[in-house]
Order: C-alpha cells, then sequence, then structure tokens
C-alpha cells in the first residue's frame, strides 16, 4: 500500500487550515491562499467540515471549526491536571489544610484532582467527587462569571446571592462556612483559560475551628495565587 498519498492529502489539509487560520474565505480564495487546484481545496475544505475541524459562516465562508477548539481545550485539561498536582501540594503544606481542584460537569462540580492533610482531622473530598453547584465557595468560583441566564438559573435554590458572587468577582475569590457541610469552611479562586474563562477552581477547605469564620482573611492570597499559577501553566500552553 502506498502511504505517500495519505501524507500529501494531510498536507494539504494543513495548507488549507493554515490559510484558514488567517480568517474566513470563500473558495476562491481558499484556492489563491494555498495553490492548490480548485476541485481539491473543495474536496479537502468539505471534507475537513464533515469532521467539524471546519465550518461555513453566515455568509458561507469556510472557517475553522469547532472541533478543534475541543481538541485544545481537551489539551489544556491535561496540562491543568498534570499541573495540578504540585501546585495543589504546595497549597496544602503553605496553608496546613487538604487542597482541591474542582471543574464544572452540568449541575454539579467534579474534584479532578486533590492534596490531602496527611493527618489529623481533614474535610478529605476524593478525586471523581461529585458535589453540588449549589453550595460551597468553589460551586461559587464555577457560577460568579458564568453568562447572566445561565448564572441567574444556577441561583435558583442555591445557598448564595447574586449579591453574593457580585462580591466574589470583585474581590477574585470566594469563602463558604458551614454553606455545603456544617462545621467545614473553604476558600476558592479561579483558574482561567487562554481565552480569560474559567475553567476550574481551586479551593482549601477544614473545619471551622481552624479556618475561621472568615476563611478568606486567612488564606485567600495563597489560594488566590495557587489559581494564577495554574491560570499561567495554561496561558502558556495555549
Amino acid at each position: 500500500m502506498d502511504n505517500s498519498s495519505g501524507v500529501g492529502v494531510l498536507d494539504k489539509a494543513a495548507v488549507v487550515l493554515g490559510a484558514l487560520e488567517a480568517g474566513p474565505s470563500t473558495l476562491a480564495q481558499l484556492v489563491a491562499a494555498t495553490g492548490l487546484a480548485r476541485p481539491t481545496a473543495h474536496r479537502l475544505a468539505v471534507a475537513l467540515e464533515h469532521h467539524r475541524i471546519v465550518a461555513r459562516d453566515m455568509q458561507g465562508r469556510f472557517v475553522l471549526g469547532p472541533r478543534l477548539g475541543e481538541l485544545a481545550s481537551a489539551a489544556g485539561e491535561d496540562r491543568l491536571l498534570a499541573a495540578a498536582g504540585p501546585v495543589l501540594a504546595a497549597l496544602r503544606d503553605h496553608t496546613g489544610e487538604s487542597a482541591q481542584l474542582f471543574r464544572r460537569q452540568g449541575d454539579h462540580r467534579i474534584c479532578v484532582a486533590a492534596a490531602e492533610r496527611p493527618v489529623g482531622l481533614r474535610d478529605s473530598i476524593p478525586v471523581g467527587s461529585s458535589l453540588s453547584m449549589l453550595a460551597g465557595s468553589a460551586a461559587q468560583i464555577l457560577l460568579a462569571w458564568e453568562e447572566p441566564d445561565r448564572l441567574h438559573r444556577g441561583l435558583q435554590g442555591a445557598a448564595f446571592t447574586a449579591t453574593a458572587l457580585s462580591g466574589v468577582r470583585r474581590r477574585g475569590w470566594a469563602q463558604s462556612v458551614g454553606e455545603r457541610e456544617a462545621g467545614v469552611a473553604s476558600v476558592s479562586a479561579p483558574v482561567r483559560g487562554p481565552s480569560g474563562r474559567v475553567v476550574a477552581a481551586v479551593s482549601i477547605s477544614g473545619p471551622i475551628e481552624r479556618l475561621s469564620r472568615q476563611p478568606g482573611r486567612l488564606h485567600a492570597p495563597s489560594v488566590v495565587a495557587g489559581a494564577n499559577k495554574l491560570s499561567e501553566v495554561l496561558r502558556r500552553a495555549s
């Protein structure tokens, strides 16, 4: 079997994507930008469209498709998880409390990484745990920067208010005291993707006796610094 033709097609597909990186293109513009024969350019663009790697805009021009964003996001998530281990461990060691990383999944938030306190009283949230989006400082973070209609829906039945979330946006961090679970306090801050969108929340949690009723006063700077480190990893990776 001759593989050279396969490589040729891949090379030409890469040329098409490179041309679309500069912006939307009609077929004629694509032919001019790539130097490919018109039937070849059309066939490749349509094949890439079938796989959602290329799409069409309102004017019918070819543009880069949504699948590229999904693949980039998946690569970013892997980087996020790889970087999260050391950052959460440092946060735990600095604050003396359990540290977690949460991502939103529909009406829940999932603990995707954690660094536990080795000894003593601990608020253990195992990796893979699914918690409510209606209570807790991480839920506040994952909701606070959402689009207005999604934010409004998310507030229905929540233990926090729109006013509380506007405070979270202003400060750049959230705290909760006995909100998700009696006797437990937490502090969380946002991790942002390259576009600035909040993609995850870094948290520390522990008993109110240690964290006090103003846990943010004690630990917000450390939690924000940890979250910012992870945002920086995603920014560098983009």
